[in-house]
């Protein structure tokens, strides 16, 4: 099992005639992913890789996609979003970074009437290993398991992806939840979602400085009925320094890495210092690391 998307999923691509989108196109399919429409205003009738390409998302219906990877510029965000969300798509990845904080918090508006997960903006996606990849994470450092992993960076998730598989330890799903202010949906929504998964067994949250999301996973990590292992990066980050995404500056101390940290073990998190230790506290979290909780099929032994 796995979260948002999985094996069959329909996935249609927006912004797909562009250069950077046609190249991810190509490794999404590579990896089995099924993409079932393209949508680029002005280019309808034309095929990418393969795929079928049209004006708007209302025309791509007769193939029935279920969620979409946008890969538009941030000022036609908005427009591309609400109208995959409109026409019923459950799960949007919205990869640009500077998306308007009032885009943004639109975009994350309409995703909720409509009873959406938006992941991003500013996301390298999402992938369930073995079943489906919807954006640019490195297949190559997955695997599949029972492990949920739930990022702010896109960098960080892939460094723990691979040191997880590198341990034995497969992943169920793996989401970059954006790194911007503003994000589709919250970190508590994310955790929820996994514990819901009957296949995923324990959960790393990767957090980083800046905002409040850590502490809305604090808030649900007690309810959860899952183990929960964080990492929390930029503990020598200086105050008032924006560290690379914009969600990441440190504005008061509540921001730091070690409040953080110190939220997250109050609530029975296992807190690693470095993504090193997160496969021991896995293995400690699930009673010594049986095998049998690790790879699924498909993934290294």
């Amino acid at each position: 099992m796995a979260i948002l998307v999985a094996r069959g999923t329909r996935l249609l691509v927006g912004g797909i005639s562009g250069r950077y989108a046609q190249a991810q196109v190509r490794e999404m399919l590579a990896y089995g992913t099924r993409i079932v429409a393209g949508v680029s205003p002005g280019r309808g009738g034309q095929t990418v890789e393969g795929v079928p390409v049209y004006d708007t998302v209302a025309e791509t219906l007769p193939h029935r996609p279920e969620a979409a990877v946008l890969y538009v510029p941030a000022p036609a965000v908005r427009d591309a979003a609400v109208e995959a969300l409109e026409a019923g798509l459950k799960v949007v990845v919205i990869v640009a970074e500077g998306v308007p904080a009032h885009d943004a918090a639109y975009i994350r508006a309409v995703a909720e009437d409509q009873g959406a997960w938006v992941v991003g903006p500013n996301t390298a996606g999402l992938i369930s290993p073995g079943q489906c990849l919807a954006g640019s994470i490195a297949p190559a450092y997955t695997a599949p398991g029972p492990i949920g992993v739930l990022s702010r960076s896109g960098t960080l998730a892939f460094e723990v992806a691979r040191t997880l598989t590198a341990a034995g330890w497969g992943q169920s799903t793996l989401v970059d939840i954006g790194g911007d202010g503003i994000t589709g949906r919250s970190v508590a929504d994310y955790l929820r979602a996994f514990a819901e998964d009957p296949e995923t067994k324990a959960v790393v949250l990767v957090g980083e400085v800046g905002g409040r999301k850590e502490y809305e996973a604090a808030e649900v990590v007690p309810s959860l009925g899952l183990p929960v292992i964080a990492y929390v990066a930029g503990r020598s980050a200086p105050v008032g320094r924006r560290m690379g995404h914009a969600g990441a500056l440190i504005a008061r101390v509540e921001d730091s890495a070690d409040a953080k940290r110190e939220a997250l073990r109050r609530t029975g998190c296992l807190v690693a210092d470095t993504i090193w230790e997160i496969p021991g506290l896995l293995a400690q979290a699930l009673g010594g690391g049986d095998p049998a909780m690790r790879h699924s099929a498909g993934g290294r032994t």
